[in-house]
């Protein structure tokens, strides 16, 4: 699992990839702040390796809350900036600090 992350000088955007190694999976989504937890609008493309990947175009200066969705299971990125508890899902959700 990773995150990259890759600043527009032109735009107040980031542009993030995000990318899980789930090759047993059938489906991979990312759901957060910025899509509403809205897996349709997070679909991830699966690769050939079995690696679960997308990049979207998120605003800068901001803290968006997420995890994946592997076969409709939540997952957290191991490499997030931070971890955020939730009463709501009464878990940690990942946190990306842009």
């Amino acid at each position: 699992m990773a995150l990259k992350k890759q600043f527009v000088k032109t735009k107040p955007v980031c542009k993030v990839t995000f990318s899980i190694d789930a090759k047993d999976a059938d489906a991979a989504a990312v759901v957060g702040d910025f899509n509403n937890w809205n897996a349709s609008e997070g679909t991830l493309s699966k690769l050939k390796n079995g690696t679960f990947k997308a990049t979207y175009d998120l605003v800068k200066d901001a803290i968006y809350e997420f995890k994946y969705v592997i076969d409709g299971i939540y997952v957290n990125e191991p490499e997030a900036d931070s971890y955020r508890w939730n009463d709501y899902a009464g878990s940690e959700n990942s946190v990306l600090v842009i």
